[in-house]
């Protein structure tokens, strides 16, 4: 069964009641029955609320497509999975709770991850604490494979990749018209949290890479709802590139302000343009050459035997849930995440968590979101990001190369 946005708090608050009337006790949520139970906390309200629900939908297809497709296979029996999910009100002490709290009193032993890097934070040393492994799909900042987790696997591409893509982009283009990539100006925004921070490290990185000048350098308020002053600084000091990031809220409220301002900037970079679906809300004109990264795209080759191609997987996706012009990449990994348990679990034949994070660590598979192999420390290890750019309206794969659907158009000309 499938839930559309305005369900998501019906079916959290049901299933919460269904948990605390004893539906998955301590002795049997693990497996109930002829069924897995997997848990997570996750954004169904607050903050994250959008990208939350996004990835609840990605865990609900794949949890669809496995139970219809055979199940899983453990010991010579076929189980399905189900999740039980609580809101965690996109609020980090409430995340860790709730994790607690599945843990202690509904028994589970095997987690998904919540929405973002710092939900992601206060989670895993809950699940570490126990031990009990988790996939999460959704906490790219590279902080968090510095702490010596053991049962932590994120199936995502890390934070310092996103915008650094953008940089190449910019040294090639200054290259191909004859200029010194020392010569690229590059203005930054990044909303003060431990994601947005580690996007900055990455830039920050690859622009000393080509002696680029960063000339203006702003770290802005969580919940980041205005940006005049920094837009009004670009349009001043007439950078080459503008890069932004700030959740679902940040890019739309970038999208929105840089229409408003008709900042010119020749390259423009955000994070979360699908998720906040600034397309559909300021139109193919005012967001025209905006350059978007990803961890994913319908347009690249990957795929695997339970959804098909990327393709595939976005026009079911699409077909499922109403309301996606464009399928984000939350989505899909949230969905990779589930399928990474699958595959768990039938390698180890078992449901003993201890074999369980042994067989997630050796972990090597394709699937229709990429490649999933994780280092040592738990990150995806296998998997680039790509930049796609918005062009007519539509997000098309321009770098890297190797992965470009169309050719980047430089310099953007959006229509105020």
């Amino acid at each position: 069964m499938f839930f559309s946005r305005k369900d998501a708090r019906v079916l959290t608050s049901a299933v919460a009641g269904l948990a605390a009337l004893g539906f998955a006790s301590a002795a049997s949520a693990k497996v109930d029955g002829d069924t897995i139970i997997l848990g997570s906390a996750i954004s169904l309200t607050g903050k994250y609320s959008t990208n939350g629900i996004h990835a609840q939908n990605g865990y609900e297809l794949a949890v669809k497509m496995i139970n219809e497709n055979g199940g899983v296979k453990v010991d010579g029996k076929t189980y399905k999975l189900k999740v039980v999910y609580y809101d965690d009100e996109s609020t980090p002490a409430r995340g860790a709770q709730l994790a607690e709290r599945l843990i202690n009193q509904d028994g589970v032993k095997y987690m998904l991850g919540p929405y973002s890097s710092g939900l992601t934070k206060a989670i895993a040393p809950v699940t570490e604490k126990y031990k009990i492994p988790m996939v999460e799909a959704e906490g790219a900042s590279r902080s968090l494979f510095t702490q010596g987790y053991r049962y932590m696997f994120a199936v995502l591409s890390t934070s310092e990749q996103y915008l650094a893509s953008s940089i190449a982009l910019a040294a090639e283009i200054a290259k191909g018209n004859g200029k010194d990539p020392s010569d690229v100006k590059i203005a930054m925004a990044f909303e003060n949290d431990p994601f947005s921070l580690d996007v900055r490290a990455g830039v920050v990185d690859d622009a000393k890479k080509y002696g680029m000048k960063i000339v203006i350098d702003d770290k802005l308020p969580r919940d980041l709802s205005d940006m005049t002053a920094t837009l009004t600084k670009t349009k001043a000091l007439k950078p080459d590139l503008l890069v932004v990031s700030g959740h679902s809220k940040g890019a739309a409220t970038a999208a929105r302000q840089i229409a408003e301002l008709r900042i010119e900037t020749p390259m423009v970079a955000m994070t979360h343009c699908e998720a906040a679906k600034i397309i559909s809300q300021f139109g193919a004109g005012a967001t025209e050459g905006i350059l978007c990264p990803t961890q994913w795209s319908e347009t690249l080759s990957y795929k695997d035997d339970l959804f098909g191609t990327a393709a595939d997987y976005d026009a079911l996706f699409k077909k499922t849930y109403d309301g996606y012009k464009n399928v984000p990449y939350q989505a899909a990994q949230a969905t990779a995440a589930v399928m990474v348990w699958k595959d768990a679990f039938e390698r180890a034949n078992s449901f003993d968590t201890e074999k369980l994070r042994d067989a997630l660590a050796a972990t090597d598979m394709s699937t229709f979101y990429g490649n999933i192999k994780f280092s040592e420390a738990g990150n995806n290890i296998a998997k680039p990001m790509v930049l796609r750019q918005i062009q007519d309206g539509e997000l098309k794969v321009v770098a890297p190369t190797k992965w470009a659907s169309s050719e980047v158009r430089y310099p953007r000309k959006p229509s105020y």
